[in-house]
């Protein structure tokens, strides 16, 4: 369910990327500045997000590669979201509004998108499992201290018993 809203508006905006290439304008070149992939052409821009909106929400929907997928999609998001809804800037109460709804909307869809992604499909995570394995051996050296520890006093008592046994 996640997923169906970036499938949609991905195909939508890969065949028509005139649509929204006037509002990803400034957020566009902004971003293409700093991120050596992102094409600083705003139409190739606008279509390459589209593409990865496209592609990584089919996989989550196939629930491929799934925490993969939200952290593109969450990527992919939050230009998306700073470019179309802007709503700070709106003059009109009404549309202001609207634009505030769609931004919310939005942050929400970004919130599943992050809880997504760190969902560990009822797998231990890899901090879990780190402290884990640390713990253990912790454990296991604290064992082997003590085993010696006893091995050294029982070797010295057998030593001392020995020593007052007649023929030893």
């Amino acid at each position: 369910m996640l997923a169906s809203i970036f499938v949609i508006h991905g195909y939508d905006t890969v065949l028509r990327p005139e649509r929204v290439v006037p509002i990803a304008e400034p957020v566009v070149r902004r971003i293409a500045r700093v991120v050596p992939v992102v094409p600083a052409d705003t139409t190739s821009a606008v279509r390459l997000n589209a593409g990865v909106q496209l592609v990584a929400g089919v996989m989550l929907s196939l629930g491929r590669m799934p925490r993969v997928s939200a952290l593109a999609l969450a990527a992919t998001l939050l230009p998306t979201t700073v470019a179309g809804h802007r709503f700070w800037e709106v003059e009109d109460d009404k549309e202001r509004a609207g634009q505030r709804v769609q931004f919310l909307k939005n942050l929400s869809m970004l919130g599943g998108l992050l809880i997504t992604a760190a969902d560990t499909g009822s797998k231990p995570s890899l901090a879990w499992r780190t402290r884990h394995t640390a713990k253990a051996v912790r454990r296991d050296k604290a064992v082997g201290r003590r085993a010696a520890k006893l091995g050294a006093v029982s070797g010295a008592a057998a030593h001392r018993i020995g020593g007052l046994v007649p023929g030893h």
